[in-house]
């Protein structure tokens, strides 16, 4: 009989460890042990750690994905409505986790980016997936004037990511949701206002 693979088991671990640890912090010991998996399962899988850390933060975008079309693919709701349901949605889960746990996207980008140019470029390409959803769904909400239309779609959804990233941030310094809420106050006050 074949033995198991801990391949996913590893990847599972790895997300929480880094989670917990950040990039720098988590150890290939600490990811096995919280998988329960042999030290050596990880050098079979895995080249490196930077490889490894390029399959965690894939794995954690296809869960972030799944959210923005949640919100974002909900046409009961309009543009503008849908733009704030995926705010909420990630607010709630950010509220779950005792507003200790961020984004691994824009931890990654703080700490691992300068470090690695393999996961630089990798984040890259995430943010530029990650703001297409939203820049259609902004597109969507100036054709029906529901927001302004002063400002390029793609230029109003980068503004959005980047900003709740940094919204994220302060919550996690705070251990509290005001950094969230403020950020959707002035956000859908100001920049995302109905004309």
């Amino acid at each position: 009989m074949a033995k198991a693979s801990h391949r996913d088991r590893i990847l599972d671990a790895g997300l929480k460890v880094m989670f917990r640890k950040g990039y720098n912090g988590s150890g290939v010991r600490d990811i096995v042990a919280e998988a329960s998996a042999p030290q050596g399962s990880f050098t079979n899988h895995f080249r490196s750690k930077e490889a490894f850390a390029l399959e965690v933060l894939d794995r954690y975008f296809d869960h972030v994905k799944r959210l923005v079309g949640q919100a974002l693919d909900d046409t009961r709701l309009s543009p503008r409505e849908r733009l704030k349901r995926y705010l909420d949605i990630i607010s709630d889960r950010l509220a779950a986790d005792g507003f200790s746990r961020g984004c691994l996207i824009g931890d990654f980008s703080l700490e691992a980016a300068p470090q690695s140019d393999l996961l630089r470029e990798r984040l890259g390409l995430i943010f530029a997936e990650w703001r297409a959803p939203f820049a259609a769904c902004i597109a969507e909400a100036q054709k029906a004037g529901e927001i302004g239309a002063a400002f390029d779609p793609d230029d109003l959804a980068e503004f959005l990511l980047a900003s709740w990233e940094g919204a994220i941030l302060r919550m996690k310094v705070e251990r509290g949701p005001e950094p969230l809420e403020r950020f959707k106050r002035i956000a859908f006050a100001t920049v995302f206002k109905e004309p």
